[in-house]
């Protein structure tokens, strides 16, 4: 059976539907090791924020369609591209509730869908919509290519960006209203108008589930023009929903927790009276520019696409053998994350940075103060030592102490369905084994990390920040 489904432009695609006889069959342990043999079997790869990850099944469908076009890229190009980038809309649609199919994007990542939103905002100060010294407020803790977008674009055009400090370790989600309202209110000051707010849903380092309800909520009360969240790391992690947050656009990563292949994302701009995503264009001018950003991002230029084909596939081929789908994938690594988090502070005798209801399928958990982490080089260097000496590939945060008491290195630790507990295990006893042979950061050549990728503190914080 098909569907033809209507598209904006007036024409109709049809879209072969899934058989509702065949069931698939529930993953075995055999058959979800399978999925992920390609992974270094020699790391305890703890660290799935980064960079996500791909099972086998869908790596297959990926050269699948990469196969397709080059066979004969002309026939897929007119007849089958188009078709596979509505698929994959209609399927983000249902997953994070949207209202139209129309408002959905597939862009390469956040940080393309940020340069969107921020181009856009741009264009409202050239053309004196706002004005210079209007505002945009985002959190301190905002992703680092974010934060550097928001300087470039709004600075550029003579606006002012805004920084929410937020506390950590955290304790309560009221903690960031109060820092956030705050914030508002000083950056209203001088009569100054804030028009956009970027909010993360889930920041990355360190890693805390945001109230975004709430603060949407506050910043349409504070009549701010426009909301951006960037949920980079929630699609496939927590549940999303656009009717419940409310917000104008919002971006997530398909390839971080939802099991794509890098890279791939969406872009939600709501529809309004106003039509504001009828001036939303790629950054990437193209042959399709003037026809919507939907049909912009499907094409900016002969390239692969495949990564962003394979969504469906993901969600009839691999997800739906898991108890309870996306749903209970993201229920069991949020529980598991939570216990193996709460074990290893009990081994360290540290404390986690955040309560486990603002924690997703990630946690920040204290690192013995012994260590010796004073510093971001200190936290890179001990991360190599790790993977290098231990074969555990973790990331570590630094946070500025106030006194020699206080923590100041915080472990990210990821859960996703490869993980097992020995994983887990092999973490802790390295950590244990350090703190037993005195081990200090202090010990680490500190001319490593110049001599290897990282050669300035931009570069190190760019990274720090994944």
């Amino acid at each position: 059976m098909a569907a033809a489904l209507p598209h904006h432009n007036g024409t109709t695609i049809t879209v072969a539907a899934q058989n509702p006889i065949s069931e698939p069959k529930p993953i075995t342990p055999l058959e979800l090791r399978s999925e992920f043999s390609h992974h270094d079997p020699t790391i305890a790869r703890i660290n799935n924020g980064s960079f996500g990850c791909c099972p086998a099944t869908i790596i297959a469908a990926q050269r699948r369609h990469q196969l397709l076009f080059l066979r004969q890229p002309d026939d897929y190009y007119f007849n089958t591209l188009k078709p596979s980038v509505l698929r994959t809309r209609l399927f983000i649609q249902t997953l994070i509730n949207a209202d139209h199919v129309d408002e959905i994007s597939v862009v390469d990542n956040a940080t393309t869908a940020a340069a969107i939103v921020l181009q856009h905002t741009t264009w409202s100060f050239f053309s004196s919509a706002f004005l210079p010294g209007d505002a945009v407020i985002m959190l301190h803790h905002a992703y680092g290519a974010v934060k550097k977008s928001a300087h470039a674009y709004i600075s550029r055009a003579g606006g002012h960006v805004i920084e929410v400090h937020l506390p950590f370790p955290i304790n309560s989600p009221s903690e960031i209203i109060s820092e956030f309202r705050k914030t508002l209110q000083i950056g209203k000051s001088n009569r100054r108008k804030i028009r956009l707010a970027i909010i993360d849903h889930i920041t990355s380092m360190p890693s805390v589930i945001i109230p975004v309800k709430e603060l949407v909520t506050i910043c349409r009360d504070e009549g701010i023009a426009r909301i951006f969240v960037d949920g980079a790391h929630a699609i496939g992690n927590i549940d999303i929903d656009m009717k419940e947050i409310g917000a104008d656009f919002y971006t997530s990563n398909l390839h971080k927790w939802l099991f794509c292949p890098p890279s791939a994302a969406f872009l939600y701009c709501k529809k309004s009276d106003n039509e504001l995503s009828d001036d939303l264009h790629h950054p990437v001018v193209s042959h399709e520019y003037g026809k919507g950003l939907a049909m912009e991002s499907a094409w900016t230029g002969t390239r692969d696409y495949s990564s962003q084909m394979v969504l469906p596939e993901v969600m009839t081929e691999f997800v739906s053998r898991f108890e309870n789908g996306i749903e209970g994938i993201m229920g069991r690594n949020h529980e598991k994350v939570v216990a193996i988090a709460e074990m290893l502070v009990a081994s360290w005798g540290t404390e986690m940075g955040a309560p486990p209801e603002m924690c997703s399928s990630m946690a920040m958990v204290g690192m013995p103060t012994c260590l010796g982490i004073r510093s971001d080089f200190d936290a890179l260097n001990l991360r190599k030592h790790l993977r290098e000496f231990f074969k555990v590939e973790v990331p570590i945060y630094y946070r500025e102490f106030d006194d020699d008491c206080s923590i100041t290195g915080y472990a990210r630790i990821s859960h996703q369905v490869y993980n097992v507990i020995e994983d887990y295990y092999r973490f802790r006893d390295a950590v244990n084994k350090l703190v037993g042979d005195g081990f200090t950061c202090a010990r680490l050549d500190p001319q490593m990390t110049r001599h290897g990728v990282f050669f300035s503190t931009i570069d190190l914080n760019q990274f720090l920040n994944k």
